[in-house]
């Protein structure tokens, strides 16, 4: 069954949004990383490589501790949740994968999962997954 046009312009719109929150989000990480508390909810939830942070403040400041990075997204993949999940809220996924160098380090490759939802018009990110690939 075809999708409906309002599913459709959903679709269009959570890979469009995903696709710009992606790359504002590694340039951010690689260049300004004092600003990526911009980029999360206060009560967001995030899973580094297993290391489970929540809320904005510690986010940020495990962020922060990392090394300096250069990040390369090579994949992309977005798409919008069903209101009956998000309460009514609109709301996507956005996973990437790539490779990201830390400073002296070699490349290793990575995948990323976003859930953002729109307050006031601006993405912010729900939960954040992020994992290399070993």
């Amino acid at each position: 069954m075809p999708p409906t046009e309002d599913l459709a312009a959903k679709i269009d719109q959570a890979s469009e949004a995903g696709e710009q929150f992606a790359k504002l989000y590694y340039e951010t990480f690689d260049k300004k990383r004092h600003m990526l508390n911009k980029l999360y909810l206060d009560s967001a939830t995030m899973v580094w490589n297993g290391n489970g942070v929540s809320g904005l403040e510690s986010i940020q400041k495990y962020l922060e501790g990392l090394p300096v990075t250069e990040h390369r997204m090579e994949s992309l993949d977005c798409q919008p949740i069903s209101d009956k999940v998000s309460g009514g809220q609109f709301s996507i996924i956005v996973k990437t994968y790539g490779t990201v160098k830390y400073q002296n380090r070699k490349a290793k490759t990575f995948h990323q999962n976003f859930m953002l939802t729109s307050q006031n018009n601006v993405w912010k990110v729900v939960s954040d997954s992020f994992r290399f690939q070993d």
